[in-house]
């Protein structure tokens, strides 16, 4: 059986490696293409966008895919929809991978928003040193937030005429540690962090770092996502696979 992983995760990734041990699976990873030099995933690999529903469906149809799962950054909800729909009209189906939101624990001083633009709002006259990981393309939102200084962390660099808001830009991929975190935020008086609920424990070092600390953090909910079959793990990725394979 062909199975189409949407990946860009660290799940995706075990997911794809985890595959490729299993007799009668053959799995295709998908990338969109963003991240200049992605962590490449065991097996077939593609990069780059499918030109929404219709392109994707032509894909499953063209490459005989049996199985579509899923495994796409939890704020990544355009190729979930598309996938969903691009499934239904196919007739595969479709498995959602998403690892469960970080939750508010004793101790964390979280605002939390439903938008990037929201979390910039919040920042006017209440932070002075930011922290902001919310990833490259969001960085315009802050652009015009001159009186604040942000420490801005992602894997590749901003175009170079992109908006940038005022600071220093830090380019690293996780996973992190918590001395790492905790040394960042002591290092440049930060007050306050900017990030997506992103999940998953290879950012939430920082999340732990700011608790120990007192720093807020503005906490960007997540998007809406399409109905249909989900797990938290790859463990339950690989039994319905197996389920599927079997059946």
């Amino acid at each position: 059986m062909r199975v189409l992983i949407l990946g860009g995760t660290g799940d995706a990734a075990e997911l794809a490696a985890r595959v490729a041990t299993i007799q009668g699976l053959d799995a295709i990873t998908s990338l969109a293409g963003r991240t200049r030099e992605p962590s490449v995933p065991l097996g077939d690999l593609r990069v780059g966008g499918f030109g929404g529903v219709a392109g994707l469906a032509s894909y499953l149809r063209v490459m005989q895919i049996d199985l579509l799962i899923d495994a796409t950054h939890p704020f990544a909800s355009q190729i979930s929809f598309n996938a969903a729909d691009a499934a239904n009209e196919v007739g595969v189906p479709r498995l959602m991978l998403i690892r469960p939101p970080w939750e508010k624990e004793s101790g964390d001083r979280w605002m939390e928003v439903d938008s990037v633009e929201a979390a910039a709002a919040s920042l006017q006259n209440q932070a002075h040193r930011v922290f902001l990981t919310v990833g490259r393309q969001e960085l315009a939102a802050f652009a015009h937030l001159e009186e604040i200084w942000f420490l801005m962390r992602m894997i590749d660099p901003p175009v170079e005429d992109a908006l940038v808001p005022p600071g220093m830009v830090l380019c690293d991929r996780g996973p992190f540690t918590l001395n790492n975190e905790r040394q960042i935020l002591i290092d440049n008086k930060i007050d306050t962090i900017v990030s997506k609920n992103s999940g998953g424990e290879a950012t939430k070092p920082k999340i732990i770092a700011a608790r120990e600390l007192g720093v807020k953090v503005v906490m960007v909910n997540r998007p809406a996502i399409p109905p249909g079959e989900q797990v938290s793990d790859v463990e339950g990725a690989l039994a319905w696979l197996l389920d599927k394979l079997h059946n």
